[in-house]
């Protein structure tokens, strides 16, 4: 890596709810979330959705230890299904931490546990032979995963509660925000403030305006306005569209960005999360 790289990122899954495999999505993406950044030698996963899997393959195809850091934002199915098939789990040398919420009495290895438990599955999480660690965390937390790399965490309004993630790593800042609702009157100001100056802020952008009146509020997830609204007030670079809904298809997804780029003011670029996409900053 070179020295002036502070981090690198991959999106594995971008869709939400569940993975929508198939002609009309062939070119976004289909998984469910899954984010990779890289600082340095260090791996860092936020979320454990559908597109955790091919993640997983990639890295034993590359033959060498794993040592990765999973982060999840929250507990419902479409960001830990991937997890029951994460292959660096189930080899013995390789190292994951995972972090994540205890909810009410559950906590996050019961959880964990839980979804990988007899009739839903027929491998417990026992079986996974490398050293799992589990670290639970919550909205005032910050980790330093290595000298340098911090993860910030922040509560959003989601049900059952969601975390954000802020990764700080050489004067490079990646914000991601998933599964989050703003409330009436603007952006959900701890959140502009977590992403202030952010390089890259990757968040929730569910629905337009029309399908989040029509029915959509307190669901949860915000709009492709909402999003703007946050990266604009935060002052960020670059923006994401993330957690597409499972009915945008390909066409839809391209005239949503094609409005969000034809209203932009020049202050911060927009882009549409897409299974496979690379960045560095």
């Amino acid at each position: 890596m070179k020295a002036e790289i502070g981090l690198l990122f991959r999106f594995w899954g971008v869709r939400g709810s569940i993975a929508t495999p198939g002609p009309a999505t062939v070119r976004y993406g289909g998984n469910t979330p899954c984010i990779e950044v890289r600082a340095g030698e260090h791996l860092l996963i936020f979320d454990g959705g559908t597109g955790l899997r091919a993640l997983g393959d990639a890295l034993v195809q590359r033959g060498r230890p794993v040592h990765a850091h999973i982060f999840l934002s929250h507990m419902h199915w479409d960001h830990i299904q991937g997890i029951p098939f994460f292959r660096p789990a189930f080899l013995a040398g390789n190292h994951i931490t995972f972090y994540g919420e205890r909810k009410g009495d559950r906590s996050l290895r019961d959880i964990l546990e839980g979804q990988m438990k007899d009739p839903n599955f027929p491998v417990p999480l026992s079986v996974m032979e490398s050293a799992i660690e589990l670290r639970e965390v919550d909205g005032h937390t910050s980790v330093e995963v290595a000298p340098g790399l911090w993860v910030d965490m922040l509560s959003l309004f989601h049900p059952n509660e969601c975390l954000a993630f802020r990764v700080r790593h050489r004067g490079r800042t990646l914000v991601y925000a998933t599964d989050t609702e703003h409330r009436p009157g603007g952006p959900h100001a701890e959140l502009v403030a977590f992403a202030r100056g952010a390089d890259v802020l990757i968040h929730d952008a569910m629905y337009t305006e029309s399908e989040y009146r029509g029915g959509k509020q307190g669901w949860g997830h915000a709009t492709y306005q909402a999003a703007e609204a946050v990266g604009r007030a935060a002052g960020v670079k670059q923006l994401y569209f993330f957690h597409h809904a499972p009915e945008h298809d390909d066409a839809f997804l391209d005239a949503r960005l094609a409005d969000a780029r034809s209203a932009a003011d020049g202050s911060m670029t927009v882009e549409m999360a897409r299974e496979g996409e690379t960045g560095v900053i």
